[in-house]
């Protein structure tokens, strides 16, 4: 399986302590070199900093190599090198929350979970318990409405 993530769920999943779900859901990330780079950027938490700089052997960045230069307005580095690796890769998946991101990464036909569907998906093969991670997930800078809370903790698979 190939999966590229984009910064900011690596980040948040950082942050929380659960970076490693990701290894245990998909076996090996991508990152592009663009995303590594936003997450050694000065104003990154030191604790993603640390993480990155000691990076586990499951997650290898690789250089993107630019296959569309018609992305929307507004996309940053991270997310147009994200989405032209999974497109370059014909990746089975695409870890990115940001909605243009997403939306773009769907109209190339690439498949995209955020950082909320990798969690639900980690609760389901019984990695994490869903309710605690959320709870240290609203501890940080991430926007979640609280309905959508009850949704996940309420929804069957």
């Amino acid at each position: 399986m190939i999966v590229i993530a984009d910064t900011t769920p690596l980040n948040y999943l950082i942050l929380i302590g659960e970076g490693e779900v990701l290894a245990q859901l998909y076996g090996r990330v991508i990152i592009p070199t663009a995303v590594r780079d936003e997450l050694t950027n000065r104003l990154t938490p030191a604790v993603v900093r640390n993480w990155i700089a000691n990076a586990p052997s499951w997650l290898e960045t690789q250089a993107a190599v630019m296959i569309a230069t018609d992305f929307p307005p507004g996309l940053g580095a991270g997310e147009r090198e994200a989405i032209s690796l999974a497109q370059a890769l014909r990746a089975d998946q695409l870890i990115a929350d940001d909605m243009s991101a997403r939306r773009e990464a769907a109209r190339r036909g690439i498949a995209v979970i955020g950082t909320l569907g990798v969690l639900r998906e980690a609760a389901f093969e019984g990695l994490i318990d869903l309710a605690s991670t959320l709870d240290r997930l609203r501890e940080t800078s991430f926007h979640i409405a609280p309905g959508l809370i009850e949704y996940l903790l309420k929804s069957p698979r």
